[in-house]
């Protein structure tokens, strides 16, 4: 695994890891040369031993790089350093088709064929480079943001099966073609194959062959025929369902002979979806058993001694690869073989022609004679067996009935026999299987639906209803229930530019899920919402998932998160925010934090992390104990006002502050929530002269207060210009109790 901030071959910057495949790592890096985002992926170290496997390795990629096509991931570069060997490549944002089938359980025809459609085009153009994938799964398939369908790890696949079989196999056998898991020689049509078996997955939800094991499921392609999708989508339309039976026939012979054919017909199916325009070779045409002359054998062993593999037509130092030697070799040790069984052969028939030709004349006539007489025999056994059954030969004439054994008449019993459906309704389905067996009727969980009667979990509806009667062995269908179906809401409008939190708090209430996405964007601040889907206005039922997009700003660039901790709240958030940042604050006591109250004492990450612009940075705020801030933060800090000037007298203290007297002018107090209504002691303490519960000075005491009139002004200690204005209210024992506390901002009277 790279570090983040390793920078490889002195120009990409590795800034995150993506993912891990079965022989590589992919991570995102910055392109310092052409300040770009890039994918690059780099070889496992078990790999890179291999020198011969490297060279093989960083042909391919070469080879690949020179696609150039909107449906096919770009490889920009190729190269090694400091024992690294990596690829790089186009960064596409976005998810795997294997993701989008996982998340949506099934495609639609409109959207898994046009899906097919650009797949074909970007293969289409690497075989005209006579490039093939060889690895063709939804895997390897990126939907990007956009809606672009993008295929990715070419020249990567083939020499991955030369070297790591058994991992390839373990990735891929669920898509690989008969000639490909066979071990024989692949060529474009086995790209074809490997894109039908995807299109089957796309519009099923599943795969045609699945087993336990990889061999399983290699014989399955092989030997087992497959289920035609329709068996699972009702209305899937017939011309694409007989594009997917050609793309995956067995034979290569009898599949598209080029990707163009293929594209034509999947455009043809969205005009014509019902259409019969698809060309499918009868199977009989390969079924037919065809005699081959001599001279044809010969032919055929000569062009497979001498032919190579479509692949090694690039290779440049003339080696094959493991799968043509399996392919070739075994020619070659025929094709000797045959040749010397052809010089003996010529010579024994010279030898034959020369000194036994006279007997061979003789036994053939021997043999044609004593045919004849076993014809006539076995004639004459046929026309006696015939007579006999017909009575004209050793019988009556009558032909007796043999009688039923008595576990036949129990067979044609059963079969007649019929049985009435039971009520399966608010039953859990292993009771309803059970009850079913019992009866010798089969069950068939054939779907889920919301109740409003039923509970979840238990049977809802059943076909055919309860009460009718059917024959043995009927397959009764029954739905399971999901529950009470959900109450639907609407989306509200107006939180579009409204912060993350907001949103958030909004949608919580609603009864919905949601998921964050972040985007670049130059319109919309940081960390505000972008777009909602569903969107604004829309009706949908509680528990639906919304995506929010959040704003991440302007560039996709790296900030190092700065140390604040000592800074307030207000230019802590400030700073982060225009650094890019997304701010979420916590307001935490915490013992011995070593800032004062407001101030930031933590920041996750940690400062000095560098993270990308947009991203979300928690900042804790030291706050004060709760049993000492009884009263919410916007009610702690209003003490008065200011007016100025040296004149003004105390309208309930009568005290009036003097010129150079150090005093809080026309302090007006903001009413304690918890405040009862009863006597009241104002004590104000300054410079340690006293605490919460005693010392100081008293202010003021007596009864209950106008809080809506100034009580005048405070007078403190000359030079002082802090201090605590303690708020006690008189308790029934005659002692008083602080219940609040203001804090006050002395200045000199002039």
């Amino acid at each position: 695994m790279l570090n983040v901030g390793v920078i490889i071959g002195e120009r990409y910057e590795v800034v995150g890891h993506i993912g891990s495949g079965g022989m590589a790592d992919v991570y995102k890096a910055k392109d310092h040369k052409l300040n770009r985002f890039v994918a690059m992926k780099v070889l496992k170290a078990e790999f890179s031993a291999d020198t011969n496997f490297i060279r093989k390795f960083q042909r391919e990629a070469q080879a690949a790089a020179g696609l150039a096509h909107p449906n096919v991931v770009n490889v920009f570069d190729v190269g090694e350093d400091r024992g690294v060997n990596y690829i790089v490549m186009e960064l596409v944002e976005g998810i795997t088709l294997k993701d989008y089938i996982s998340k949506k359980g099934k495609l639609t025809v409109k959207e898994a064929t046009s899906i097919a459609i650009q797949v074909s085009m970007g293969l289409e153009a690497a075989h005209n480079r006579n490039i093939v994938h060889r690895d063709i799964k939804p895997q390897n398939i990126i939907i990007s943001t956009d809606g672009k369908v993008k295929v990715t790890d070419f020249g990567i696949a083939r020499v991955a099966s030369s070297n790591t079989i058994s991992t390839n196999a373990m990735g891929s056998v669920h898509y690989s073609s008969p000639e490909q898991v066979r071990g024989g020689y692949s060529d474009y049509k086995s790209d074809i194959y490997s894109l039908g078996i995807t299109m089957y997955e796309m519009v099923t939800g599943r795969v045609p062959f699945d087993g336990d094991t990889t061999v399983a499921i290699a014989i399955k392609h092989l030997q087992d025929e497959m289920i035609p999708p329709s068996q699972y989508v009702g209305n899937l339309p017939h011309s694409l369902e007989e594009i997917i039976l050609k793309c995956t026939q067995k034979s290569p012979d009898r599949r598209y002979s080029t990707l163009a054919e293929l594209i034509n017909d999947l455009k043809h199916s969205l005009i014509d979806p019902d259409g019969n325009f698809v060309n499918l070779t009868p199977l009989s045409n390969h079924a037919q058993t065809i005699m081959i002359t001599p001279e044809e054998m010969r032919e055929i062993q000569e062009s497979a001694y001498k032919q190579k593999p479509r692949y090694d037509e690039d290779d440049e130092d003339g080696e094959d690869d493991e799968e043509d030697e399996i392919y070739e070799k075994p020619s070659k040790r025929r094709w000797k073989k045959a040749k010397e069984e052809e010089e003996d052969d010529d010579e024994d028939d010279e030898d034959d022609d020369d000194e036994r030709g006279g007997v061979n004349t003789k036994l053939e006539k021997a043999m044609t004679i004593g045919g004849l007489i076993i014809g006539g025999i076995i004639i004459c056994i046929l026309i006696y067996l015939v007579a006999s059954a017909a009575g004209l030969v050793g019988g009556s004439g009558k032909k007796e009935k043999k009688p039923e054994t008595q576990q036949e008449q129990q067979v044609d019993e059963d079969n007649k026999e019929q049985v009435q459906v039971p009520d399966l309704l608010n039953k859990s389905p292993d009771e309803v299987m059970k009850e079913l067996n019992e009866l010798g009727l089969g069950g068939k969980r054939d779907g889920e639906e919301a109740s409003e009667s039923v509970a979840e979990g238990m049977i809802c509806r059943q076909e055919p209803a309860s009460g009718t009667m059917v024959d043995k062995n009927t397959q009764v269908k029954f739905y399971v229930s999901t529950g009470k179906a959900a109450k639907d809401v609407t989306i509200p409008s107006g939180l579009v530019g409204e912060s993350l939190s907001v949103v958030e708090s909004t949608l919580q209430d609603l009864n919905l899920k949601y998921k964050i996405e972040k985007e670049l964007s130059e319109d919309v601040e940081v960390g505000k919402v972008i777009s909602l889907d569903p969107g604004e206005g829309s009706t949908v039922p509680e528990g639906t998932e919304v995506t929010i997009v959040v704003s991440k700003g302007e560039g996709d660039t790296m900030v190092k998160i700065p140390n604040l901790v000592g800074v307030t709240k207000e230019n802590g958030v400030q700073s982060l925010t225009d650094s890019g940042l997304i701010v979420e604050i916590e307001e935490v006591y915490k013992e011995s934090a070593g800032v004062a109250v407001g101030e930031i004492y933590e920041i996750l990450p940690k400062p000095g992390t560098r993270v990308e612009s947009g991203s979300t940075v928690v900042v804790r705020v030291l706050k004060e104990k709760e049993e000492e801030t009884q009263e919410p933060e916007e009610q702690e800090t209003q003490t008065g006002t200011e007016s100025g000037g040296t004149s003004g007298t105390s309208a309930t203290t009568g005290v009036k502050a003097s010129s150079g007297d150090w005093a809080v002018r026309n302090v007006k107090l903001t009413k304690p929530t918890n405040y009862q209504g009863g006597g009241v002691q104002l004590r104000l303490v300054q410079n340690d002269n006293g605490d919460e519960t005693s010392g100081g000075k008293i202010v003021l005491e007596g009864d209950a207060i106008n809080f809506d009139e100034v009580i005048g002004d405070i007078v403190g200690e000359s030079g002082v210009e802090t201090g605590t204005l303690y708020f006690a209210e008189k308790q029934e024992d005659g002692t008083f109790k602080t219940i609040y506390k203001y804090p006050l901002q002395f200045k000199e009277v002039q």
